[in-house]
């Protein structure tokens, strides 16, 4: 798989946040921020892997968060980032019934996320995206995007037309299905950074 520099240097970025969570998670098991910046990490990586160990990964990140809500069980932002974790598990999911299901879990969550924090604007438009998200998860699968995602896909001797349509999909997977994983990437970067602050100085 070929990758950009930016790709690169996020793959980097969150390989090493996962890789300090887990040793901080030696250190203390109870922190609950730990937790969920070490989910976040996860469904960040999950996105670099084929389909199989992604949904491992993103399995991996949901069990996280779920512990790191029975420490906490009103941290927004985990409750926030499991409705990401079950949205991504149900666009890797090819049939609509199963992924509605995922869907349906990732809503109850951002609701609950909502409740925890109402003035925030992601996570209201997180759970208005939701809505949406089984309709867009037909179109892509029935436009045979979920076949590029599965590891199906035509033949070589497609048409320039098929290719064409193949394009717009997938712009329309990223514009949509990338939202989320974009602004997951954003707070999980925000926590990293913050739990990386040196303390500020005793007053």
């Amino acid at each position: 798989m070929d990758m950009s520099q930016n790709d690169l240097d996020r793959l980097m970025f969150f390989d090493h946040a996962r890789k300090t969570s887990e040793v901080a998670y030696e250190a203390n098991p109870l922190d609950a921020d730990n937790l969920t910046r070490w989910a976040g990490a996860l469904l960040e990586l999950s996105q670099f892997q084929s389909i199989s160990e992604s949904k491992m990964m993103i399995k991996d990140a949901i069990s996280k968060l779920e512990e790191a809500l029975g420490i906490n069980p009103r941290k927004h932002d985990a409750l926030w980032c499991l409705g990401n974790a079950y949205t991504s598990h149900a666009f890797l999911t090819p049939e609509l019934d199963v992924a509605k299901g995922y869907f349906d879990k990732a809503s109850v969550y951002f609701q609950e996320a909502v409740e925890e924090d109402p003035a925030n604007e992601l996570y209201q438009k997180s759970l208005e995206m939701n809505s949406k998200a089984p309709e867009l998860h037909m179109e892509i699968h029935k436009q045979g995007f979920g076949q590029t995602l599965t590891g199906g896909g035509g033949s070589s001797t497609s048409s320039n037309m098929k290719g064409a349509k193949k394009k717009k999909n997938t712009d329309l997977y990223y514009d949509i299905g990338g939202w989320f994983v974009l602004v997951l990437g954003i707070a999980v970067w925000i926590g990293f950074a913050k739990s990386q602050a040196p303390p500020s100085p005793p007053r």
